[in-house]
């Protein structure tokens, strides 16, 4: 059974840098996609950075060249790295696993993970 543990979530100032740990369990291959998604007030939850069973990497434009998802296989720990914070990266933070062939494309799309943390939450202030 697969189980995410989010942690990592705190509050920082605008500039600052916070790296968020999703531990999972349950077992991953090459098949495995794995993601991290954001709910800030009153907002629909998106997409933020996917990473593949192969390493490949998928970011949304606002946060392309700040933040980094990485992931530990031998630690069953999923990363994401994010500097230079803005107020508009508040929200909770979800990471998300699935395993189900799909397309590139659908991979930013909430229905396609099947398995969810329980989320941690980043504030960003001025």
């Amino acid at each position: 059974q697969v189980q995410l543990v989010e942690s990592g979530g705190d509050s920082v100032q605008v500039g600052g840098s916070l790296r968020l740990s999703c531990a999972f369990s349950g077992a991953i291959d090459s098949e495995t996609y794995m993601a991290w998604f954001r709910q800030a007030p009153g907002k629909e939850r998106e997409g933020v950075a996917t990473i593949t069973g192969n390493g490949r990497t998928i970011y949304i434009p606002s946060v392309k060249g700040r933040v980094t998802i990485a992931k530990d296989n031998d630690k069953y720990i999923q990363y994401l790295q994010m500097n230079s914070l803005l107020p508009e990266d508040t929200g909770m933070y979800y990471c998300a696993e699935d395993r189900v062939r799909r397309m590139m494309s659908q991979l930013s799309l909430q229905s396609s993970y099947t398995y969810w943390g329980q989320g941690t939450q980043v504030t960003v202030s001025t």
